[in-house]
């Protein structure tokens, strides 16, 4: 009698631990929806916060509108140096970029530094001459047999202090050597500094890198 007690208890036992298993199981999964699985707990957080900042977005009024005409904007008057003075500079930048990008191999190297150098700063001018006239420089020039001309335009004007200015410079260079002719174009940030009343080159990069690293020959 009591063996089956025992066992009626063990079966009800039983059938109480596969309930609490199914339970268990459905908590864990989460209801579906309709044909679906289940949602992220954090999905409809995220989509509300998302709705509220669209609707943030789109809350915001108009700027007013100006009452009446603009009246004339002179850019010249809020920088910190004249028309004329950013004109020079721009030339000089133009004339120094055409000079650097401008030679041919049978050119004594010493004249050519000494062309390209006349428009920079006297370290810049040191720099550009130990490249121009390096051995490497030279023979390989010569063994290409280069014959380089440049055209040089100012395309925007990227910075400009009381007493120093950063322009960018297109460059079209065309090159003929013993592989034939090749186009080039370049840019550059030229960097230009008062030195006295004249405009000298400071520093010349591609317009990519900015202002620092190596100069280019």
């Amino acid at each position: 009698m009591s063996q089956v007690g025992g066992g009626r208890r063990g079966l009800a036992f039983a059938g109480l631990v596969a309930v609490l298993a199914a339970v268990g199981i459905f908590l864990t999964l989460g209801p579906s929806d309709e044909g679906g699985t289940a949602e992220p707990v954090g999905a409809s957080q995220a989509d509300g916060e998302s709705d509220r900042r669209e609707e943030g977005t789109g809350a915001l009024p108009p700027v007013p509108r100006p009452t009446g005409s603009l009246a004339p904007f002179d850019i010249y008057s809020y920088l910190p140096m004249s028309k004329e003075e950013l004109a020079a500079a721009a030339d000089v930048a133009e004339r120094f970029v055409e000079e650097h990008g401008t030679y041919k191999h049978d050119e004594d190297p010493v004249a050519r530094a000494r062309r390209v150098s006349a428009y920079a700063t006297g370290e810049l001018g040191g720099l550009l001459t130990r490249t121009i006239t390096a051995p490497g420089t030279v023979e390989r020039d010569r063994a290409d047999q280069i014959v380089a001309k440049a055209d040089a335009k100012l395309k925007e004007i990227r910075k400009v202090d009381r007493t120093s200015v950063i322009l960018v410079v297109r460059s079209m260079q065309n090159i003929e050597s013993k592989n034939g002719p090749a186009d080039r174009a370049e840019e550059y940030a030229v960097t230009l500094t008062q030195v006295g009343a004249e405009w000298r080159v400071f520093d010349l990069q591609p317009a990519g890198d900015g202002q620092e690293g190596d100069n280019e020959h």
